[in-house]
């Protein structure tokens, strides 16, 4: 099904529902509305906290410990 006719649907249910119920279905679609909103922020925040931290900069720095002298056979 595609999302036109979900939304058909959607509002051929709402019509046959009485008002007060039309209110908690709109009551919950803004609740999942702002629910999307905090996660995406949320998300965004992560990764903005995770990209500048510097918990793994230790990786950027590590020193060479072995070289070529080191190996026992050439290949």
């Amino acid at each position: 099904m595609n999302i036109d006719t979900l939304i058909s649907e959607s509002i051929k249910s709402l019509q046959k529902l009485p008002d007060d119920k039309v209110y908690e279905v709109i009551d919950f679609i803004e609740f999942l509305s702002k629910k999307d909103i905090e996660e995406k922020a949320l998300q965004k925040g992560i990764e903005k906290m995770v990209s500048q931290s510097k918990s793994f900069s230790f990786l950027n720095e590590e020193e060479d410990i072995y070289n070529e002298t080191d190996l026992i056979e050439k290949y």
